[in-house]
């Protein structure tokens, strides 16, 4: 188990963009084809199956692993919930009545991006769930995967992308792009266009939460608490500027939304969204690097526990 532990560890990082192309793209492929009058039962069922199947995935990879190595080591406790709980968000995003009433309410468009990018993103990262996913594939699927994220060119890609301020650059490009009026409307009234909207976002939001909450053998540092308040900064100007517009910047200014808001109360809900709740995952990450570091003993106390130790030890003998 040891080995194979490490061996998984020294691809983990680029199987983050694989995995997170693998685990949702048909989740996002099912919310567009919603937007273009195909029959809501069969996508549904068929997300729900999608979901369904990672979840079984990922258990069945932790079971394994338990078995060979012993309950909580390889794949801790902690990581399982939080898997669970990302899961959770995803589902809920896609898959409740929020999905439903999203085609007439900009603001719980807004709610499902949220889930997506600021709460299953960083949990399921925090998760690290790609190792027992790939322990739950059968043994050929495990090394045709180990080899596929050993290819220089992928790691490569991939070491770029995850760096906290690529990632974070990326990622507010991302953001930015997505919003411009003409583009968004046109990925609602177009299924490719739909379904790219959705997979950057997810995407590049894992690749972000990868680099600042300290993916791979990299530790979270100052630089990933710069890249949370800048990331923090855009999005709640961002979610301002949708609260203020004095006009919808996505539809018909008489178009009445659902519950019965104009089309500019919809927007202006949706900006609060964006520019509150959205702004809390940020503080609470980093908060919770800042925790780690105070909790982490500092170098000159652990050497002065060991000396101590070693007199001991020598005065013993």
């Amino acid at each position: 188990m040891g080995a194979a532990a490490v061996h998984l560890a020294r691809f983990k990082r680029p199987l983050i963009v694989a995995g997170a192309c693998m685990m949702f793209g048909g989740a996002c492929a099912a919310h567009g084809v919603e937007e273009v009058d195909v029959a809501h039962p069969l996508f549904d069922a068929a997300l729900a199956s999608l979901v369904a199947g990672v979840a079984v995935l990922y258990g069945r990879g932790v079971a394994r692993i338990w078995r060979r190595a012993g309950t909580g080591r390889g794949v801790r406790v902690a990581d399982a919930v939080r898997f669970a709980l990302g899961m959770i968000a995803v589902a809920t995003a896609l898959l409740s009545p929020i999905d439903a009433l999203a085609d007439r309410s900009f603001a719980l468009h807004m709610v499902e991006h949220e889930l997506l990018m600021v709460v299953a993103a960083p949990l399921l990262v925090l998760a690290r769930p790609l190792e027992a996913s790939v322990w739950g594939l059968p043994r050929g699927a495990r090394h045709a995967m180990a080899s596929l994220a050993r290819a220089p060119a992928i790691t490569r890609l991939c070491a770029a992308l995850t760096g906290p301020v690529a990632a974070t650059v990326v990622h507010a490009i991302v953001l930015w792009v997505w919003h411009v009026p003409a583009l968004f409307v046109a990925a609602l009234r177009s299924l490719p266009l739909h379904v790219l909207q959705h997979l950057c976002f997810f995407v590049s939001a894992l690749a972000f939460w990868w680099a600042v909450a300290g993916g791979g053998r990299r530790r979270a540092g100052p630089v990933s608490l710069a890249c949370l308040f800048a990331t923090m900064l855009q999005t709640s100007a961002l979610g301002a500027l949708l609260t203020f517009a004095p006009s919808p910047w996505y539809a018909d200014p008489t178009q009445t939304r659902a519950f019965g808001l104009s089309a500019l109360g919809d927007q202006q809900l949706g900006g609060l969204v964006m520019w509150v709740p959205g702004a809390l995952a940020y503080v609470v990450v980093a908060l919770w690097i800042v925790a780690r570091w105070l909790a982490r003993p500092s170098p000159t106390r652990a050497r002065a526990v060991v000396s101590k130790a070693t007199a001991g030890s020598g005065a013993r003998a």
